[in-house]
């Protein structure tokens, strides 16, 4: 449904012009008939992908990317209501906590699939958070059933694997499922095991479908 070299334009398009214009551009795509999840997945993710490259290929710099990624954040917003608007809350076990592994500086990956979580009738908090501890006393108030978490690099893999046995043994669900995300899973999803993880995902939409698997997994258990 997306044009060859779509996501291309509209990156530069994010890069260049203000929100304003890259909504009306999503705009015109819709009124084509392109339905909104394919828009986050084809048009909003690749495209938060290509501004990643672009910055490791010095085609743009920290600040153009910050931006650019800010811009898409606010689309994702936007279009929240609209994308989320057929979503059946099951609240008592949908319960799912999302943080960017400590240091992340780009968080639009976490929040795209806190979006597809919602959409799919998850309750869902998803933001940075202070320190590992911070996170912990979180899981200790409040039950979750699943939490996930970005990685942007592998630099950022220190010390994963020993906060995801601390986020096991202070969860107040002590069957807690646990997963992971970003391009440093993208590139060797073995890593997901080799951390602990219970499962890792491409993209919002497979990662709403394992956040479902690990809840029936964890009934089964119990």
């Amino acid at each position: 449904l997306l044009a060859s070299g779509e996501v291309a334009a509209f990156t530069q398009l994010v890069l260049e012009q203000d929100v304003a214009a890259a909504a009306a551009h999503i705009a015109g795509l819709r009124a084509r008939g392109v339905p909104l999840e394919t828009v986050f997945l084809d048009l909003l993710g690749p495209a938060a992908r290509c501004l990643g490259d672009m910055w490791n290929e010095d085609l743009c710099d920290f600040t153009q990317v910050t931006v650019g990624l800010w811009r898409l954040q606010q689309i994702v917003r936007e279009l929240s209501p609209a994308f989320c608007d057929a979503a059946e809350p099951q609240y008592q076990t949908r319960r799912a906590l999302l943080v960017p592994a400590h240091g992340e500086q780009h968080t639009f990956g976490l929040y795209m699939v806190a979006e597809f979580l919602r959409r799919a009738g998850w309750d869902v908090a998803a933001g940075p958070v202070a320190s590992t501890a911070e996170m912990l006393v979180l899981l200790r108030d409040q039950w979750y059933a699943v939490v996930g978490i970005s990685v942007s690099c592998d630099v950022r893999l220190e010390g994963l694997a020993a906060a995801i046995h601390a986020i096991r043994r202070a969860s107040r669900n002590r069957g807690i499922g646990v997963m992971v995300g970003g391009p440093a899973f993208l590139e060797r999803p073995e890593l997901a095991a080799l951390v602990g993880a219970d499962a890792s995902a491409v993209d919002g939409r497979q990662a709403a479908l394992q956040a479902e698997s690990l809840l029936a997994l964890a009934a089964r258990r119990a």
